[in-house]
């Protein structure tokens, strides 16, 4: 278990939250790592990803998704069929190797960071032991320039850039919605900008909040 990446994280949410959360993470964090055997713990402000000349003024700082908070949300997401889950700003790969082990058959994720994508991969192809079926893949774009697949039934964000730019996803979902109308979710973390989503459709149907911070939503566009 390489150490560091936990003292920093530590360090950075008793910095900008507080310790006793910092504690609380931190211990699911080393739980969840080893539960999925991947390696998604640290934050980053993306400086890396500056000095190679992309844009990060639209994005937000590198974090992952609790564990505890994960796990939660998948066993409220109404989803039965469980097809295609898509996270846009997917980081690590966190959510999407969660989401393989909650039955989903197809995960894509899609970030604007080359390192991260790596990360990503890595993860995945451990995960893809376990489920060898596992049909996954990572795209290494900006989220504004890839449509949405047409068979994707889940949606996952953790608040990864600003209004701006959701608005500009949110009109991608709209648009493979109409195209190909089915029955849609979406899980999103720290939901700042839900109005976007809500504007085109989508009606929040779960909602749960702890330790101040640790915010997640299900929100749902039924099908025809």
């Amino acid at each position: 278990m390489k150490i560091f990446p936990y003292i920093q994280y530590f360090f950075y949410l008793g910095l900008n939250w507080n310790w006793r959360i910092a504690f609380h993470i931190l211990w699911h964090e080393v739980k969840g790592e080893q539960k999925y055997g991947i390696h998604t713990t640290g934050s980053d402000e993306l400086k890396k990803t500056a000095a190679t000349g992309v844009d990060i003024s639209h994005a937000t700082v590198y974090m992952p998704a609790s564990y505890l908070l994960l796990e939660q949300i998948f066993t409220k997401l109404p989803c039965n069929d469980r097809k295609h889950f898509l996270d846009i700003g997917c980081g690590k790969g966190r959510a999407l190797c969660v989401a393989a082990h909650n039955g989903f058959q197809k995960v894509t994720g899609i970030e604007f960071s080359n390192e991260f994508c790596a990360n990503a991969e890595e993860n995945l192809r451990h995960t893809k032991k376990i489920f060898p079926s596992l049909d996954y893949s990572v795209i290494h774009k900006d989220a504004v320039t890839v449509d949405i697949p047409g068979d994707v039934d889940c949606i996952f964000f953790f608040n990864p850039f600003d209004q701006f730019m959701m608005r500009r996803v949110a009109k991608h979902i709209q648009e493979s919605y109409k195209k190909n109308p089915r029955s849609i979710y979406i899980v999103y973390l720290n939901p700042l900008y839900k109005k976007e989503l809500i504007q085109i459709g989508f009606k929040e149907i779960y909602y749960t909040k702890k330790m101040k911070y640790m915010e997640a939503m299900i929100l749902h566009a039924p099908g025809p």
